[in-house]
């Protein structure tokens, strides 16, 4: 298996040399030059498999240059810190199927790929006899999930920005409270995107990420996509052992990167009907899928932040897919967008969208309003980009179908929305209570590239 730009100006390189990339040089994604194809009877045949058994059938051919005994050892090993022995359990709540995908060591589904990025890095980086310096960009989760997938690893220094402020406060303690001397954590006064922004710049600098051997733990590594694409092979699985309906998954999405995961396995074969992409207020994403207004706005602070972002990385990997492959009309949409904060697309374009995707953005009182409900009626707690999720997929019209929520993070991880929806607090699981006890450290730092650049370069390993 060989990996490409979505911008076309690198050679293909494989799978090893694709993770330790992250962003491609000429400052593309990268995505296989083609896809494994499995038939409805060999996804039938996996039944029986367990979580682990199911992900080493599905990485195996996008990762054909690592031996198959070492990258089941990485797996097996990535997902020993699970608390469930299913890892990615379903539980059905009022008709609806939740696939719960916050049993890892952070509580948030980031756990699944960075646990095993983080193993995948370390055992890459001791074959190559080499040293990484990470640099990530977080609006929440991701942070705290890549810290912990690689806090004390050898040959490895973290450094992550996030919007200070504008996280929970026990998303924020998660990444701060990790006082291991290679994790270096930066508050930036201003919002993800700008923080992303400022990690694209480094990646771009090719001297400076040559140099300093960055890595990116950020979902443009594919290996991140890839490690997400099992558990919607793995829901699948479960929920049809005992229903023959069509599959529809609703994921709540900010950088597009989890929806993306779902895509792909589509690709695969899997039978999906549709993927329903929910968004808060930070709506660019629906507006695209609904009516094609691809349109810059104002980042809009709300009670699910991790999706409080107007540009969404991953989106690029589906366009390259929209534009039938065709780097050169990517990159001039892409320069148009950053001119002009806007993209245009063609009626046909727009029908291939719409057969690949429905979309509903819910506001703040109606996420509060379905975390109510559920605890009221199922006493099941939803955390609000969850309920996104869930209220997305109430209000679809596709019909005679099976719904697969996403549920992405766990209620206490963002108590104050729980609280303000159902006049409690949830209880805090054993790895969340006590954080704010613990020191922590921080450097915050106002959002100017060179300052941040330079910082990085005095701390890097």
């Amino acid at each position: 298996m060989k990996y490409i730009s979505t911008r076309g100006g690198i050679e293909p390189i494989r799978f090893k040399d694709a993770v330790m990339m992250g962003l491609a040089t000429d400052g593309g994604l990268l995505l296989p030059e083609s896809y494994p194809s499995f038939s409805r009877e060999t996804i039938e045949s996996w039944r029986s498999l367990s979580y682990q058994q199911l992900a080493l059938k599905i990485i195996a051919p996008f990762a054909d240059d690592i031996p198959l005994s070492d990258l089941e050892s990485l797996i097996n090993r990535s997902y020993s810190t699970f608390t469930d022995s299913e890892i990615t359990p379903v539980v059905t709540v009022d008709g609806l199927h939740v696939l719960e995908l916050f049993h890892g060591p952070t509580f948030a589904f980031k756990d699944v790929a960075l646990q095993l990025l983080g193993n995948i890095f370390e055992y890459l980086l001791k074959e190559r006899k080499e040293k990484m310096n990470i640099v990530g960009a977080t609006s929440g989760d991701t942070g705290s999930a890549a810290i912990y997938g690689v806090r004390g690893k050898d040959n490895i220094n973290i450094f992550i920005l996030h919007p200070h402020g504008r996280t929970s406060a026990i998303q924020a303690l998660q990444m701060t409270t990790v006082t291991d001397p290679n994790v270096f954590n930066i508050a930036v006064n201003a919002t993800f995107d700008d923080c992303q922004n400022m990690v694209k710049q480094m990646f771009g600098d090719i001297d400076f990420k040559t140099k300093h051997s960055l890595g990116a733990v950020n979902s443009i590594n594919w290996a991140r996509v890839l490690a997400q694409v099992v558990y919607y092979f793995y829901a699948w699985l479960k929920v049809t052992d005992t229903s023959s309906k069509e599959i529809v998954f609703s994921v709540p999405t900010g950088n597009f990167g989890d929806i993306f995961a779902g895509y792909v396995a589509k690709r695969m074969g899997l039978p999906i009907k549709k993927l329903i992409l929910a968004t808060n207020e930070n709506n660019i994403l629906t507006r695209m899928v609904n009516s094609g207004d691809y349109s810059t706005g104002t980042v809009v602070p709300t009670i699910s932040p991790s999706m409080d972002i107007q540009v969404a990385s991953n989106f690029e990997r589906y366009l390259f897919y929209l534009f039938n492959e065709d780097s050169t009309k990517l990159k001039n949409a892409l320069a148009e967008f950053s001119a002009t904060g806007k993209m245009n697309f063609t009626a046909t374009e727009m029908e291939q969208v719409e057969k690949d995707f429905s979309s509903s953005s819910v506001n703040r009182e109606e996420t509060l309003a379905t975390i109510a409900e559920f605890k009221k009626s199922h006493d099941y707690l939803l955390d609000p980009h969850t309920a996104v999720g869930v209220k997305a997929a109430m209000d679809s019209n596709l019909g005679n179908s099976d719904f697969i929520c996403l549920a992405t993070a766990h209620p206490a991880k963002f108590g104050d929305a729980v609280k303000d929806a159902t006049g409690e607090e949830p209880l805090l699981p054993q790895g969340l209570s006590g954080l704010d006890l613990l020191e922590s450290r921080c450097e915050i730092m106002d959002a100017d590239y060179a300052a941040i650049r330079a910082f990085v370069e005095a701390k890097a390993i």
